[in-house]
């Protein structure tokens, strides 16, 4: 029996029909962008998430980069980003004419640390460099310590930005991950919790005045037809992925508690194996949506091969962290030093994690991870 990291046809031969349906309806409607669908997508989801603005845009690199650019930064000014992220995090950053700012992550836990934050602010301020936001990632669906991270903002007078592109459905204290900032960022990339069928994103915020900006923004800065008030780009939802996102936000709920049970069914099952394999803990009052499940574990590279030989497929986010990147070389200065996300980078691993995964599969996982360790 193999086990895939994941399986979209599952997904697809359960509400399948019901997209092609609503994808159909786009055609023959003739109406492909800035349509009802986008449009009702975009109110959904703002209610879903507890904002006032939902705006949908092409992937959640443009989210991120568009919130950059409509806040329209000081040149130069610094950005902290945990160096422990996918690229555009930090990518977004450069593009915007900003300095990344690498941060450690916690010793347990894949996102930013408030106290290695402090620690990054100051050593800015000493080299007179000026501090301009925060980007937080909640990285695997994992809530970042927003309301400490909001409050460090606050009483610096940074902008909290967050990036929840793996996060959609997380909470933390009863509100939405994405909600806490100035703006958040989601993705629905194909594997993430809610998905496109290619690339989608959208940007969150109560901000009014950011987000009539990023509107016009993504519409090449155009404010009124043919007049363009800002340097913009071509950064819309297709009606197509937004019809398509309409259909699976309706079973959202359903898979996020199947992503819930095949996690916890995964933790009570590695948890015996501590310390060789280590789980990630839970923030208290947080509920995670894992959009992955990552351990961490010994001879990592000698488990996946062996993981692989049986058939298991995994994967490695991130095994280069962002400062040991060619694109990033000449900003290196500005880190310190990052022995968390180094470490890190040397033990995830993450498992076949999807809603439509069988008992059997997951249990065929736990063993196989248990064979490994009492062979070795």
């Amino acid at each position: 029996m193999q086990v895939p990291f994941i399986d979209l046809k599952r997904a697809y031969a359960r509400y399948g029909q019901e997209i092609e349906e609503a994808v159909l309806r786009v055609l023959r409607s003739t109406k492909y962008i800035n349509g009802p669908e986008t449009r009702e997508l975009e109110k959904e989801l703002a209610t879903f998430m507890g904002v006032n603005h939902g705006i949908a845009v092409s992937s959640g690199t443009e989210a991120l980069y568009l919130i950059l650019k409509a806040l329209d930064l000081p040149q130069k000014s610094i950005a902290f980003v945990p160096s422990f992220t996918f690229v555009s995090t930090a990518e977004v950053v450069l593009r915007a004419g900003l300095i990344p700012f690498f941060v450690d992550v916690e010793e347990d836990y894949p996102n930013l640390s408030v106290e290695a934050l402090k620690e990054a602010y100051e050593l800015c301020l000493k080299r007179g460099y000026q501090p301009g936001c925060v980007i937080a990632v909640s990285l695997y669906g994992y809530p970042a310590r927003l309301t400490e991270l909001l409050a460090f903002c606050q009483e610096r007078n940074l902008i909290l930005i967050e990036d929840a592109c793996q996060a959609f459905g997380s909470e933390l204290e009863d509100k939405k991950v994405g909600s806490f900032g100035v703006a958040g960022a989601v993705s629905f990339y194909p594997t993430k919790n809610l998905s496109a069928a290619g690339d989608a994103g959208m940007v969150f915020t109560n901000d009014e005045n950011l987000a009539l900006k990023i509107r016009a923004l993504k519409e090449h800065g155009q404010t009124k037809p043919y007049f363009y008030e800002y340097h913009g780009l071509n950064g819309r939802m297709d009606e197509v992925q937004a019809a398509i996102l309409r259909v699976k936000f309706k079973y959202f709920n359903e898979e996020l508690t199947l992503r819930e049970r095949w996690a916890k069914f995964y933790e009570k099952n590695l948890s015996q194996l501590n310390p060789k394999v280590k789980l990630f803990k839970h923030l208290p009052n947080s509920k995670p949506a894992l959009s992955l499940f990552t351990i961490r574990a010994t001879q990592r590279n000698e488990l996946q091969q062996y993981l692989e030989k049986m058939h298991i497929a995994t994967n490695v986010y991130y095994r280069i962290p962002l400062h040991h990147q060619p694109i990033f070389k000449d900003k290196l200065s500005l880190s310190l030093s990052l022995p968390n996300t180094e470490r890190l980078s040397q033990e995830v691993l993450s498992l076949p994690f999807f809603p439509y995964l069988e008992e059997e599969e997951v249990l065929k996982v736990c063993k196989a991870i248990e064979e490994f360790y009492a062979n070795c």
